[in-house]
């Protein structure tokens, strides 16, 4: 009886610590999840702003049309990119794709901010300020949520390839989530942006 009862207390102290490593991989993992919803809330908003911006500078820009036509083909890559990853940044391959897809949406993005810095007129409109004023601030949080999310990534890894914690991941079918990498697409975005400076006298000139 008494062994009996000492089997009882084992298992259920076993039951309860595996119960309490699965419960932390949950967290962790929903954490994750969390973040990229985040970012994906920012792509959303950066992809409503193009529209605008594009038909902005099409105003002024009709000489253009390549840039322009460009944003727009990228905006769209990248729209379908995320609906393929749908909120799940287990799958590392849709995760991979919406990555690159952003990163040229980005480069894009920058060869028409930097051809339109050539258009005095345009960048004095009120519409354009403002949708620059957004888009940069969209960018920004873009970075921010993007960093966080990476950091909750490594957090949910770290744990779940540590001991006991990954026989239990394993057991259980935990899945890696993805990092998201946009560095050298930020910065080409950052230079590009910076590429072309536009001089009274001289007009416009390498920055």
């Amino acid at each position: 009886m008494i062994l009996l009862i000492v089997l009882v207390v084992i298992v259920l102290a076993l039951g309860a610590f595996v119960a309490s490593i699965y419960n932390k991989l949950v967290t962790f993992r929903e954490r994750a999840v969390n973040g990229f919803a985040q970012i994906d809330v920012q792509l959303e908003r950066r992809h409503d702003l193009i529209p605008n911006l594009v038909e902005t500078a099409k105003g002024y820009m009709s000489h253009e049309k390549e840039t322009l036509e460009a944003v727009v083909n990228a905006r769209a890559s990248a729209t379908q990119a995320r609906v393929e990853v749908n909120g799940d940044p287990e799958n590392a391959a849709a995760m991979a794709k919406m990555a690159s897809s952003e990163g040229a949406l980005g480069g894009a993005l920058g060869r028409l901010l930097a051809v339109a810095e050539a258009y005095p007129d345009l960048k004095a409109n009120q519409n354009m300020m403002q949708l620059t004023e957004e888009l940069t601030t969209t960018e920004n949080k873009i970075a921010f949520a993007r960093q966080n999310y990476n950091d909750q990534v490594n957090n949910y890894q770290t744990y779940k390839q540590t001991f006991p914690p990954v026989f239990i991941a394993n057991t259980f079918g935990f899945k890696d989530s993805a990092y998201l990498d946009l560095d050298t697409d930020e910065k080409a975005y950052k230079r590009e942006n910076i590429q072309v400076s536009f001089d009274d006298n001289d007009g416009p000139a390498a920055g």
